[in-house]
C-alpha cells in the first residue's frame, strides 16, 4: 500500500497554539522511517495555512473563531486527499486541530459514494454556530460534514452533505455539549461512549459498529483519530485533555480491529501539541500507536 502523509499545522479550530507543530514533530519522530516498515510512503509535505492575527479571529462570524482561513485549508485539504485516493493511495492526514476532519470527510466524499466515518475522540464535534460554547471550529467538522452549521462550512469542497448521519459512529466521547446531545438524539447518531465502551468491552463495540456497516453496504472507511480519546493521564501534550479517557491498550485493540477489516482507506491523527507535552510523552505514544496501527492496515 502507498501512504500520503499529508501535514495540516493549523490550530486555528482549536485556538490554542502548539497543535501545528504536531506534523513537525512526528516527522522529527521519524514517521516516514516508522511506517516504511510496512508500505511504501511519500511525504507530501504540509498544506499551506494562511497567517491570520488574533484580532481578527472573529472578522468572519461573531461566533465562530478563524473561519474564513479554516474554510480555506480545508478546501485545499479535500482536494489533496480525492487526489491521494484517485492515484490508489492511502492519505494519512497528521494535525494539527481536528478542524481539518471536515477537509478530509470532503475529499473521501468526492471519490467513495458510500462510506463511513469512525470518529474516535473524548467529544463529538458536533456543535454548530447555534451551540457552541467557545466558538472553536474543531468541535464542529463532523456535525458539518452531516450537513448541520453554517453553509461556508457545510458546503467546503462542494456543495451539499459529505456523510449520511447513519454512516456516523463516535467512539470513546465522554464531553459532549448540551447542543450535541440534542442532535445525538434528533438524528439518532450512533454514539458509543468511553463508559459503554469499558463496561461492554471493545470486541463487543466493534461488532455492532460492524454489523451496523455491513447492513449499509459500506466499502470504505474513513478513520478519524483524536488523542484526547485517550485518557487525560496518558496524552499531557494535547489541547482538551479529558479524564476518565480508554486507555492505551482499549484503544491498541480497537485500532487492531478496525485494521483487519480491510476497509480503513484514509485516516486523521490529530490533536498532538508538542507545547504542551512533558518529556515528548504524548508525542512518544503517537509514534506507538501510529507504528501499532499500520501493522494491520493493509
Amino acid at each position: 500500500m502507498d501512504i500520503n502523509l499529508i501535514g495540516v499545522p493549523i490550530y486555528y479550530g482549536s485556538d490554542i497554539p502548539g497543535v501545528e507543530f504536531g506534523p513537525k514533530k512526528l516527522r522529527e519522530k521519524n514517521i516516514y522511517g516508522v511506517l516504511s516498515k510496512y508500505h511504501k510512503v511519500y511525504d507530501l509535505g504540509d498544506l499551506y495555512v494562511p497567517t491570520e492575527i488574533e484580532e481578527n479571529k472573529y472578522a468572519y462570524h461573531p461566533k465562530m473563531k478563524y473561519l474564513k482561513p479554516i474554510v480555506e485549508v480545508n478546501t485545499n485539504l479535500a482536494q489533496q486527499v480525492y487526489a491521494s485516493l484517485s492515484s490508489g493511495s492511502f492519505p494519512l492526514v497528521l494535525g494539527g486541530d481536528h478542524s481539518l476532519g471536515l477537509g478530509s470527510i470532503s475529499g473521501v466524499s468526492k471519490y467513495y459514494k458510500n462510506f463511513a466515518v469512525i470518529w474516535v475522540d473524548a467529544h463529538g464535534d458536533i456543535n454548530s454556530y447555534l451551540t457552541t460554547e467557545t466558538g472553536n471550529i474543531h468541535g464542529m467538522p463532523l456535525a458539518a460534514a452531516m450537513g448541520v452549521g453554517y453553509d461556508d462550512l457545510t458546503n467546503v469542497y462542494f456543495h451539499g452533505t459529505k456523510v449520511s448521519t447513519k454512516n456516523v459512529f463516535i467512539i470513546g466521547a465522554r464531553d459532549l455539549d448540551k447542543g450535541e446531545c440534542k442532535l445525538i438524539e434528533e438524528k439518532n447518531l450512533n454514539v458509543y461512549s468511553t463508559a459503554r465502551v469499558q463496561e461492554e468491552g471493545i470486541s463487543s463495540i466493534f461488532q455492532d459498529v460492524m454489523d451496523k456497516i455491513k447492513a449499509l453496504n459500506i466499502n470504505a472507511i474513513h478513520l478519524s483519530f483524536d488523542i484526547d480519546c485517550i485518557d487525560s493521564n496518558y496524552v499531557p501534550g494535547t489541547g482538551t485533555p479529558v479524564k476518565n479517557g480508554m486507555t492505551v491498550e482499549e484503544v491498541k485493540a480497537l485500532l487492531k480491529v478496525l485494521g483487519e477489516t480491510r476497509l480503513i482507506k484514509s485516516m486523521d491523527f490529530v490533536e498532538l501539541n508538542p507545547k504542551l507535552d512533558k518529556n515528548d510523552e504524548t508525542a512518544d505514544l503517537c509514534m506507538d500507536l501510529l507504528d501499532w496501527t499500520f501493522k494491520y492496515i493493509k
